[in-house]
């Protein structure tokens, strides 16, 4: 049988917020599609970053020849997933289609109603499309169940896998390869701070995939759900050499660690951090983490090593808001008023996640965790609070869509007055903009850029 080829795709896409460590685990997968012994050729395309049009995806799915076609999606990416299905069934009939990603992995049971022939449920992305990709090379899933982590269809039936998704070993993850992403494109999406995307405006991001799965069990996060509770990490060698290598081919001005909850393992935080000091604390990065994981020492530890932002969630400083939160995440004023201070001290950016609409807190009560973020020097990054247990099987895609962290869910907030205030934390004129740029050295030369593996 000829060599499998696989297409790996975000399909369009108007996104509702941008994050790049989301996007890269689509060239981690196909990353690690491309050491199977079958598959001859993996292509990638990311058609929401680089704003393709529908000809330009029509085009790709006509004369790539796929056998089988990798769909990402996101907590909100389905706006075009049953356009983007019809496409692929009419210009690559002969291609077997599986979705995977943040939102299959939280709720498979959405995407049973989309032309899809498979669904990847929780487990790790990459292992659960290659067992796909393994059994379509085989001439397909011999009966239903038997891939794991994935649901497969029959006719118009689906199956649950009868055994669940694996998760790797930090050693088998697959950076990603930088050469294929499109960081113009990244570039322009982090190009205003005003959107309160992650990156920073005119600097380059490296994404570093340093650790997968988290313990601390936050019921609005879909971590555990889909990448277990157990931390795994990358080991401080594999995450130095995937810098250095990188930095070496493109010219990034800074890291962003991608891990749930970066500073959780304090003497691997630390390690890195000396090894990184090392080396002169040449690249400047950033991290998210929790209030609870961080101490004066260790955050003046990062700012030696090069940390220019890290990001925590806040969520709320009001008591009443406290038990929808984990026990070791109910922190009040003082706690980020020490944080604050050890931040400027070190000089770190301190970002505050916060949530409206959090269960047992008011839009009052929104307001004033941003002042006072604010007040003490801070970046917030705000989101309305959407709660998993609202997604359930036969939503549209519409009511799916909705479910983003940007739009209040039905009754949350019914004064309308208040509903606006609420609206206005989030989509409000922001006059709060980030300076973190002014700690990171230019070093690209203009139209400098990445290439796109086709």
């Amino acid at each position: 049988m000829p060599a499998l080829r696989v297409l790996v795709i975000w399909p369009p896409q108007i996104l509702s917020y941008f994050n790049a460590g989301h996007h890269n685990l689509l060239y981690s997968v196909a990353g690690y599609l491309r050491r199977l012994p079958d598959v001859g050729q993996v292509d990638t395309l990311d058609a929401s970053v680089e704003s393709l049009t529908w000809k330009e995806v029509g085009d790709r799915l006509h004369q790539g020849g796929y056998d089988v076609v990798a769909i990402s999606n996101d907590l909100d990416g389905v706006d075009g997933l049953t356009r983007f299905t019809t496409y692929a069934r009419q210009l690559a009939p002969k291609a077997r289609l599986v979705t995977f990603g943040r939102l299959s992995g939280l709720r498979p049971e959405l995407f049973t109603d989309f032309d899809l022939d498979a669904i990847v449920g929780p487990g790790d992305y990459e292992p659960a499309v290659a067992a796909f990709v393994r059994a379509v090379g085989d001439g397909g899933p011999s009966r239903p169940g038997t891939v794991p982590g994935v649901w497969l269809r029959t006719d118009s039936e689906w199956t649950p896998p009868a055994a669940p998704g694996a998760v790797l070993t930090a050693e088998d993850w697959v950076m990603p390869d930088v050469s294929e992403i499109p960081y113009d494109a990244y570039d322009w999406l982090y190009r205003d701070d005003r959107n309160k995307f992650c990156g920073i405006p005119g600097r380059r991001e490296l994404v570093v995939p340093a650790a997968r799965g988290c313990p601390v069990g936050c019921a609005y996060c879909e971590v555990p759900a889909v990448f277990g509770r157990p931390d795994r990490r990358a080991s401080v060698e594999q995450v130095v050499a995937y810098i250095e290598e990188s930095f070496a081919t493109l010219p990034f001005e800074y890291v962003a660690f991608y891990a749930p909850t970066f500073t959780l393992d304090r003497s691997w935080t630390t390690r890195l951090c000396e090894r990184l000091v090392e080396r002169g604390a040449r690249y400047p990065w950033k991290c998210a983490t929790t209030v609870h994981h961080l101490d004066e020492d260790l955050v003046a530890l990062m700012g030696r090593s090069g940390c220019v932002r890290v990001s925590v969630g806040v969520e709320t400083l009001a008591e009443s808001g406290h038990p929808a939160l984990p026990r070791l995440k109910r922190k009040g004023e003082d706690d980020v008023e020490a944080l604050a201070a050890w931040c400027e001290r070190a000089g770190i950016e301190l970002n505050c996640f916060v949530i409206v609409g959090l269960p047992g807190t008011t839009v009052a009560d929104a307001e004033a965790a941003v002042a006072r973020v604010r007040a003490l020097g801070g970046r917030v990054r705000p989101t309305m609070y959407s709660p998993h247990e609202l997604l359930r099987p036969g939503m549209t895609a519409d009511a799916i869509s909705l479910h983003n962290r940007q739009i209040l869910p039905e009754g949350a907030v019914p004064d309308p007055t208040e509903r606006q205030r609420a609206y206005d934390i989030v989509f409000g004129r922001e006059r709060h903009v980030t300076r973190v740029g002014e700690l990171v050295p230019e070093r690209r030369e203009a139209g400098s850029t990445a290439g796109t593996r086709s």
